[in-house]
């Protein structure tokens, strides 16, 4: 395989059907590869003008038309992945669309693997790796932020920060390098350069980028929200109000809910998928034992645990419903909600609770609210998304994955190591250089400068067959 962005020979032609599977007023067969001007003129039978579309008749074998529609030739380089790409605008039909493709792969395409096309970008200096992994993510965004922080990313946004980072630690290396041939005036050099302050200065850009790909990661992930409690709280009224709709069955039975129900909600911009659990108690019922031991594995994959406590029978914490704080993991983040307080008489408010109140772990939120009425719910809302440091304005967040944010904590690592370098009176100048260098290769492989083959596979494994 050639270097990125090293001119090479041809690549051997693949072949998808680019837009989703079934029945549509239009389907798009996508070609790229050596093989596209054969294709372009058995298929279409005609010299195609470079970038525009040219109403066509596709033609099988026997010179029988397959479809009429619209082709698009885009000549190399200057193409979505950098090699002759030629796109087949047909019907939308399964049948038609399997026809071209077929009829691709018998003028020597073969069938593309998933995310190949974007990889050939990669591979070929389109993209660099964060804008391509930002095409899945634009493509698989939930909400309409997620989105345009992954269209931002797809323009180079967080490459541009990453790459400014990068030229920076860059400049601080030669500096270090160089200074490493002086060893009796190497501390003159530094405090003559402000190497201190140009680290500091790299440290706190990093540590901002960190900020943004942390909150673009929820853009991205989102969070797990389980509601939980003794039965009869009202945690499926809690559901309805969070959904907006009558999602989950309400009764003054307990025991009603008997398995993990599931509801896709939007806050801010942040989707979050709320669980509404079986009420936690003491049973011999067999189905709702089964439903208490889903609940507990909910609470296992949770973000946040919003516990739900009747404000009607007073403002402390019940024995029960202290037990089922105690056993909440004591990592995860937890908002104790007092639900019924259209029947305590209480207002809607938020407030603090001390630790032993929250089962012994950090203090917890305390939310009053009225499931029935709506009341202080947009209260919780906003006390899930403080929790989970989702800041009000999300348009700056980039939109990262968990190997952009260990890249990033890795860099910050390597820059708080050399900062430390710096505080004794004969900084070991090698070591300083070494995090130096440790902190730019973090930030490179973000962007894809060191990649290996490894990554690369998993990384465009995800994408879908045609992109």
């Amino acid at each position: 395989m050639a270097a990125r962005g090293d001119p090479a020979e041809p690549a051997e032609t693949i072949a998808a059907i680019a837009t989703p599977a079934g029945r549509g007023a239009i389907g798009v067969v996508r070609v790229s590869g050596r093989d596209v001007p054969v294709v372009i003129a058995e298929v279409v039978g005609r010299t195609l003008a470079p970038r525009a579309a040219t109403l066509a008749t596709f033609r099988g074998a026997q010179g029988e038309a397959l479809d009429q529609g619209l082709a698009l030739y885009f000549p190399a380089p200057h193409s979505y992945t950098g090699e002759p790409v030629l796109e087949l605008h047909a019907h939308g039909g399964t049948a038609v669309l399997q026809q071209l493709l077929a009829r691709c792969v018998s003028l020597g395409a073969r069938l593309a693997r998933p995310g190949e096309f974007t990889l050939r970008a990669f591979l070929n200096g389109k993209l660099d790796l964060a804008q391509a992994e930002s095409v899945a993510d634009l493509i698989d965004a939930a909400t309409a932020t997620a989105a345009r922080a992954a269209a931002r990313s797809l323009t180079g946004a967080f490459s541009r920060e990453v790459r400014a980072l990068t030229d920076a630690l860059i400049e601080l290396r030669i500096f270090t390098e160089a200074t490493l041939d002086f060893p009796e005036e190497e501390v003159d050099f530094l405090r003559g350069a402000d190497a201190r302050g140009k680290l500091d200065a790299i440290a706190t850009r990093v540590a901002s980028v960190l900020a943004r790909a942390k909150q673009g990661a929820l853009l991205r992930e989102g969070l797990t929200v389980v509601l939980v409690g003794r039965p009869n709280v009202g945690k499926s009224s809690l559901l309805n109000q969070l959904a907006g709709d009558a999602v989950a069955i309400v009764t003054p039975i307990p025991g009603t809910t008997r398995d993990a129900l599931h509801a896709q909600i939007e806050v801010s911009g942040i989707p979050l998928t709320i669980v509404d659990t079986a009420g936690l108690r003491p049973t011999e019922d067999p189905i709702e034992t089964l439903g208490i031991e889903r609940t507990r594995a909910a609470i296992g994959r949770a973000d946040v645990a919003v516990v739900l406590v009747d404000a009607s029978t007073g403002e402390d914490v019940a024995a029960g419903d202290r037990v089922i704080l105690a056993e909440l993991p004591a990592e995860l983040a937890r908002i104790i909600v007092y639900n019924k307080i259209d029947l305590a008489g209480l207002t809607a408010r938020v407030g603090a609770c001390a630790a032993a109140a929250s089962g012994g772990a950090t203090a917890a939120r305390q939310v009053f609210l009225s499931a029935k009425t709506g009341s202080g719910v947009d209260l919780l809302r906003r006390e899930i998304l403080a929790l989970a440091g989702v800041h009000e304005d999300m348009e700056g967040a980039f939109l990262a994955r968990a190997r952009h944010l260990q890249a990033l904590r890795e860099a910050a690592a390597h820059l708080d190591a050399a900062s430390r370098h710096l505080v004794e009176p004969r900084p070991p100048l090698e070591l300083f250089a070494e995090d130096l260098r440790g902190a730019q290769l973090a930030l490179a492989g973000i962007v894809g400068e060191f990649s290996s083959d490894d990554l690369l596979g998993a990384i465009f494994a995800r994408f879908c067959i045609g992109k």
